[in-house]
């Protein structure tokens, strides 16, 4: 029986149900702990890894998992890469995003600050940080996309929630997709070789600027869960 592994809560509200829909496949499906170290020997009875922490124990067992041939959702370059800030507005810009300035030294306008590794901090409004972005935004929500690539096509979600900035994150509602955003989000997965993407969006006064890439994406309230499975299973014999 092919195992599948999941570093990940096992309370986690859409993994969990995702591996019950591999289970139901026939897959047997093992979670690890966010934060623990994955042996070599766990990864090595794997048929794929599953990850859905940006942590540094996470880059471990991603990075052996890749170089002994065990398939992953997502793997070493591509999690790392755009877990770093600055690497990931660089490949935003590249698939034709618009990124909100960026200046090292703190601007006497309006500015957001972050640090440069998403796993150290998050975004604060008028804070201190590593370098700091214009503040582009017209209103208080960020359209987030999850991209999902289940080995046949890529498919997009949108929520609209608001931004973590204003101290409250409750999803609003599914937004539309914006068909430009959803090919550069797409360009974005292809272009890393990955199989799953977030990247959220704000509304400036002349359109869509990216705010940020994220390699683990929860995908809380997007109903993507078949999706999920659909993808997961395809890295495996199995599902292929």
């Amino acid at each position: 029986m092919d195992t599948i592994g999941f570093i990940c809560e096992r309370t986690h509200p859409v993994f969990w149900p995702v591996a019950e829909r591999l289970a139901a496949r026939g897959f047997d499906v093992v979670f690890f702990d966010p934060g623990e170290r994955v042996t070599h020997a766990e990864i090595g009875d794997l048929a794929a890894l599953v990850n859905e922490t940006v942590r540094p124990e996470s880059f471990a067992a991603l990075h052996y998992a890749d170089r002994v041939g065990v398939p992953t959702w997502n793997g070493f370059v591509p999690t790392t890469a755009l877990s770093c800030r600055l690497v990931a507005f660089n490949a935003l810009e590249a698939v034709g995003c618009r990124i909100p300035e960026i200046t090292f030294e703190k601007p006497a306008g309006d500015s957001v600050a972050r640090e440069r590794y998403s796993w150290t901090g998050q975004p604060t409004l008028g804070g201190s940080g590593d370098f700091y972005q214009e503040r582009v935004r017209i209103d208080p929500i960020d359209y987030k996309y999850y991209a999902v690539d289940d080995g046949r096509e890529t498919h997009v979600r949108v929520l609209t929630a608001r931004s973590k900035l204003t101290g409250q994150t409750d999803l609003v509602s599914e937004g539309d997709v914006d068909i430009t955003l959803a090919a550069q989000v797409r360009e974005l997965l292809d272009r890393f070789e990955a199989r799953a993407l977030g990247v959220d969006f704000v509304r400036g006064e002349d359109g869509f600027y990216a705010v940020d890439a994220d390699p683990a994406p929860s995908f809380t309230g997007t109903g993507m869960e078949r999706r999920i499975a659909d993808s997961v299973a395809s890295l495996t014999t199995i599902g292929a």
